[in-house]
């Protein structure tokens, strides 16, 4: 397992645990060509207003890694130079380094190697870091990073630990499991990649307290919606702590299973099999 536990020394520290970076990682430092300074809004528009709630500026830089989702550098091999760690996402990065001098990220799948040699294209092995059509891959295949169009880049199964399943090719459609059990139909045009999204411990890191969540930057104490009034949310008001509302967003979003997609969405006719406990909006 590579995860790391603390010493329990406080109640924060107790059961807390993170990724043994020292185990997975290869490379520290980022490659300098492919970062870019990644934006601090505060949750503030252009005219600085307030547009999402509960978001913190922790005032630090942030840089982002330019990832290559469409892996369209066919016929060019590319040897894996390192695996690095991404902060702006669950899974781990691999740095690639092409035959002609490019250099390239991607989403670093379960078992790839430093020194190992990955490839995109219609004739490649279905070996873990390739990249080709659906039309192409033996049914079967686990894959991730799933395009919805043809060179749109991948928009699917993403996350650490993800992994799909190539069921059926039947015409210009191919039929794939997504984690979520979903049942979907894809164009055979589209690309993807052999393997699982690698970092599968990530599900398993407990932050332990608070103020580790917070220099996270993932969100800001925050008044629940049932101590609030009713002008400012559709949970507040009454007279005491009433049991009697809907979960919602402070703008009616539905939450905990809530009917969300709509009847008549153009995405419809894709969808196979839905996910387990999905519903249509019927409002």
């Amino acid at each position: 397992m590579a995860l790391r536990f603390y010493r329990p020394t406080s109640a924060g520290r107790r059961g807390a645990s993170v990724i043994d970076y020292k185990q997975e990682l290869t490379k520290g430092t980022p490659e300098e060509s492919l970062i870019e300074i990644l934006p601090n809004t505060g949750g503030r528009n252009a005219h600085g207003r307030l547009t999402a709630r509960a978001i913190t500026s922790m005032g630090r830089r942030r840089y982002y890694r330019k990832i290559d989702f469409k892996r369209a550098k066919d016929g060019v091999p590319a040897r894996v130079v390192g695996i690095e760690y991404d902060p702006n996402r669950t899974c781990f990065i691999a740095l690639l380094f092409y035959a002609d001098g490019e250099k390239r990220y991607i989403l670093a799948p379960k078992g790839l190697t430093v020194g190992q040699t990955v490839q995109s294209g219609e004739t490649v092995e279905p070996d873990v870091g390739n990249a080709m059509p659906l039309r192409c891959m033996p049914l079967g295949s686990i894959i991730h990073n799933i395009e919805l169009q043809p060179g749109a880049g991948g928009k699917m199964v993403r996350a650490a630990g993800g992994e799909a399943r190539l069921l059926a090719k039947e015409g210009r459609e191919a039929h794939i499991v997504l984690p979520s059990g979903e049942m979907r139909k894809v164009p055979v045009d589209c690309r993807a990649t052999i393997g699982q999204v690698g970092n599968l411990d990530h599900q398993n890191i407990v932050i332990g307290k608070a103020g580790r969540a917070y220099f996270m930057t993932r969100k800001r104490p925050t008044t629940r919606g049932i101590a609030k009034n009713p002008v400012d949310h559709p949970m507040g008001g009454g007279s005491a702590k009433g049991k009697g509302h809907i979960p919602q967003s402070p703008t009616s979003v539905l939450a905990k299973g809530g009917k969300t997609r709509k009847p008549k969405a153009r995405t419809n006719n894709q969808i196979i099999r839905r996910r387990k406990g999905a519903a249509v909006q019927t409002v």
